[in-house]
């Protein structure tokens, strides 16, 4: 199998009715680790992400793949703010994405069972995925993301509307996919989080990448004084 990684983005732009919703970004990413993508509200986090995933259309420039863009698609996943549950129950919400690589039905019903446990719904693998908790849900995003083992995966601000205990839970699940080698990518509004997960850091700021660099460097000196700001709190304009 090809290399996922680099990717190179060049030039990339992403408009709506005539706004430009993020770009020109020009940005590489390598293999390995976690970035964290952090910005003011409405600065083009979301945008972003869908844009290196390939589901908005660009406008202009670029977004390469060292495999190539199909085969780039089919080996990542993305996990967005608001899940969509099937209406099904939350063992058939995780053999449903086995079933489409075509795992033999029981032993993608293992592999569920497996998962469902592993992100503490194994008592409810009987409950219809729609009734679940709002943290619940959540993980079982996650899960059914990550039961496929994808190489890369993007999450656009998942913990957005948990408490601690279920932030705790889906940052463990986080930790342990990302020391098992799948690559991911994501949002986040909460500086603790970002700190705690992130290798290295993308600052987007009125839909431009303003800063990209490891973690540590941008957490312990900010390049510009935007950065600062947002890092102090304060509001960037």
């Amino acid at each position: 199998m090809s290399e996922l990684f680099p990717l190179d983005v060049t030039a990339a732009q992403v408009r709506r009715r005539g706004k430009v919703l993020v770009g020109p970004v020009d940005l590489t990413l390598k293999a390995g680790g976690v970035t964290i993508v952090i910005g003011p509200n409405g600065s083009g986090k979301t945008s972003l992400l869908k844009m290196l995933h390939g589901i908005v259309r660009l406008n202009k420039g670029s977004v390469k793949w060292a495999c190539g863009t199909e085969e780039a698609q089919k080996r990542q996943a993305f996990v967005f703010q608001t899940p969509v549950m099937l209406r099904r129950t939350v063992l058939e919400n995780l053999i449903y994405p086995l079933r489409l690589l075509h795992v033999p039905k029981t032993q993608a019903r293992v592999q569920a069972a497996e998962w469902a446990n592993r992100i503490g719904l194994g008592d409810a693998i009987t409950r219809q995925a729609t009734v679940l908790s709002g943290g619940e849900r959540q993980k079982l995003a996650l899960a059914r993301a990550l039961i496929r083992k994808p190489d890369l995966l993007f999450l656009d601000e998942p913990c957005a509307s948990l408490d601690g205990r279920a932030m705790r839970e889906i940052e463990a699940i986080l930790h342990g996919a990302a020391a098992n080698g799948t690559r991911i990518i994501m949002s986040t509004h909460d500086m603790g989080q970002a700190k705690r997960l992130a290798s290295e850091v993308i600052f987007i700021l009125h839909g431009k990448v303003h800063e990209f660099g490891s973690a540590g460097g941008f957490f312990d000196l900010p390049e510009t004084p935007q950065a600062r700001a947002f890092l102090n709190g304060d509001i960037v304009d």
